[in-house]
C-alpha cells in the first residue's frame, strides 16, 4: 500500500466520523421518548424534512424547516428555549443539530431514527 492510499483511507476515515459522529451537547432521544415530550410550550419541535413530506406525514406540533432554510429562518426560534429536531431518518436532523450548535443554540435535542420509527 502506498503512501497516497493511506492517506486517503484516513481522509475517508477522518470525513465518516465527522459525519456521522454525534454532536457534542446535543442529546438524543427515540421516538418513544419524543411522545413524552411533546406539547410542552417551553419546547420548541422542528421538522427539517421537506415542505412535501411534512404535508405528506407530520407531528402535531411540529414546525416545518427544512434543512436547506435552516440557517436563514433561525431567527424565527427562540435560543433561551429547548428545541427538538426531527427528519425521516435522523441524518438530516443530526445534520441541523450541528447547524443549530454553530448559530449558537444550546439546548437541542435530535430525534434518532425520525418519521421512519414513529408510530
Amino acid at each position: 500500500m502506498t503512501i497516497e492510499n493511506i492517506i486517503v483511507i484516513i481522509a475517508l476515515i477522518v470525513f465518516l466520523y465527522w459525519k456521522f459522529a454525534p454532536v457534542k451537547g446535543v442529546r438524543n432521544i427515540t421516538t418513544s421518548e419524543l411522545k413524552n415530550e411533546l406539547g410542552n410550550s417551553q419546547k420548541q419541535y422542528i421538522d427539517v424534512r421537506t415542505q412535501g413530506e411534512f404535508k405528506n406525514r407530520s407531528i402535531k406540533g411540529f414546525k416545518n424547516i427544512p434543512l436547506g432554510e435552516l440557517s436563514t429562518r433561525s431567527a424565527t426560534l427562540q435560543k433561551d428555549k429547548e428545541i427538538y429536531v426531527i427528519c425521516q431518518s435522523g441524518m438530516r436532523s443530526m445534520s441541523a443539530a450541528k447547524t443549530l450548535k454553530k448559530l449558537g443554540f444550546e439546548k437541542i435535542t435530535n430525534v434518532k431514527g425520525g418519521m421512519s420509527f414513529w408510530r
